[in-house]
């Protein structure tokens, strides 16, 4: 019978103690790596050689064997220092997660052993330009000694720092769609740092072109063949973003206002960490805070389910469960995108207008929130979500954006 190894969790604090140490250097350079759009290579590097990338490989593999709820926990903590960093990284733990949901083989082991030796994925996804819903212009054409990869793309998430590429495209023979992973070392692999987002300006989302760039035969995979959850698991690393930045407003808004020495002549106390109003404030956005990061850590629940039910033979189960997981991811989209926008709006009401210089960046809070909120837009999760209370139609798991194939 077929062992299958489970990443299901470990002891949160002592892993959680490992990376806070490095937690806390980042968090030291993040306003100045955003004034100067620094972009965060070092504090990668430090991420990759604390092990950083081998969070959910089954400690039987090398890894930590951290279970959803834990990598997500953690990826919340490193949004707080730095809300640029989990985003950047989303594409590799993606691609770790559907390594884990594949079957044993030692293909998967020399994945894992890459990880572990601090090697990491980013994202070839998104086409921009005269491509319509469904196409894609970038091509995976098979050779006898393997593929090569011609194409463009933009959204290029966390590939500036990465040794692979993950990258969706389609076979020159057959249409059929795949994903081909591309190793970063070669000239025909150009990466540039050309995003220009009013937030997350730090993520290395910039334009990638592929022009004959080879990829080895097994590093090509069927789409069909990805993770199930995949759409809520990429949903969650937006939402630990988010839920971080509402940790770094609570926690900014908190010490702004213990540090503050300028009162208003109408203001209710001598000092403005005790006029009440003010507290309100602090407050309010802590509240908000606490119930963003509740909500994504309730959500995290569901989705560990659907990894577990990948090795299920049980088809009703992994769909029920999988149904479940997106609509609660969708539901935490729900919240986090209103609340850390308006607690890194509020923020302002418990400062004055010296705390609104370019200096203090505190307005990369609502940048950042605005930003993140705006890949999957949330009107058609609400929508997901009440059309399945009402009529129990399974929300949209797999969906794609680009030119509409109407005429005028």
């Amino acid at each position: 019978m077929t062992q299958h190894l489970l990443s299901t969790g470990t002891d949160y604090q002592q892993l959680a103690a490992r990376f806070r140490p490095i937690f806390a250097k980042i968090a030291a350079g993040t306003v100045e790596r955003e004034l100067s759009r620094t972009l965060p290579y070092e504090p990668i590097r430090w991420l990759k050689e604390a092990g950083f990338g081998t969070l959910r490989i089954p400690k039987e593999k090398g890894g930590h064997g951290a279970s959803l709820p834990q990598l997500f926990e953690l990826l919340i903590e490193l949004a707080e220092a730095d809300s640029n960093l989990p985003q950047a990284l989303r594409a590799h733990f993606a691609f770790v997660e559907d390594r884990l949901n594949a079957p044993d083989s030692p293909q998967r082991d020399r994945w894992f052993q890459r990880f572990i030796d601090g090697e990491l994925v980013g994202s070839g996804w998104t086409e921009v330009g005269a491509v319509k819903v469904g196409q894609s212009i970038t091509k995976v054409t098979p050779q006898a000694d393997g593929w090569l990869l011609n194409g463009e793309k933009f959204y290029s998430t966390g590939s500036l720092f990465a040794n692979w590429i993950d990258v969706l495209g389609r076979r020159s023979d057959n249409d059929g769609a795949v994903i081909a992973l591309v190793n970063t070392s070669q000239p025909g692999v150009e990466r540039d740092d050309d995003w220009d987002g009013f937030g997350q300006r730090t993520t290395g989302s910039g334009t990638t072109r592929f022009k004959d760039a080879k990829v080895e035969s097994e590093h090509v995979f069927d789409f069909a063949d990805r993770f199930r959850y995949q759409t809520a698991f990429y949903q969650h690393v937006l939402l630990a973003t988010l839920a971080g930045i509402g940790r770094a407003v609570q926690r900014d808004a908190a010490h702004a206002v213990r540090h503050r020495k300028r009162v208003y002549s109408h203001g209710n106390a001598d000092l403005v960490k005790d006029d009440v109003q003010i507290q309100q404030v602090v407050g309010q956005i802590t509240s908000w805070a606490f119930a963003v990061e509740a909500t994504v850590l309730k959500a995290t629940l569901s989705l560990q389910q659907a990894y577990e039910a990948h090795i299920s033979d049980d088809e009703a189960h992994k769909q029920a469960v999988n149904i479940t997981a997106e609509l609660d991811a969708a539901k935490g989209q729900v919240i986090a995108t209103e609340w850390v926008q308006r607690a890194s709006s509020e923020l302002f009401n418990a400062l004055g207008a010296s705390d609104s210089r370019v200096s203090k960046a505190l307005d990369r809070h609502w940048r950042n929130a605005r930003t993140v909120s705006s890949h999957n837009p949330v009107i058609y999760k609400i929508r997901d979500i009440g059309n399945w209370e009402i009529n129990r139609e399974a929300p949209t798991f797999l969906w794609q954006i680009g030119n509409s194939t109407a005429t005028e």
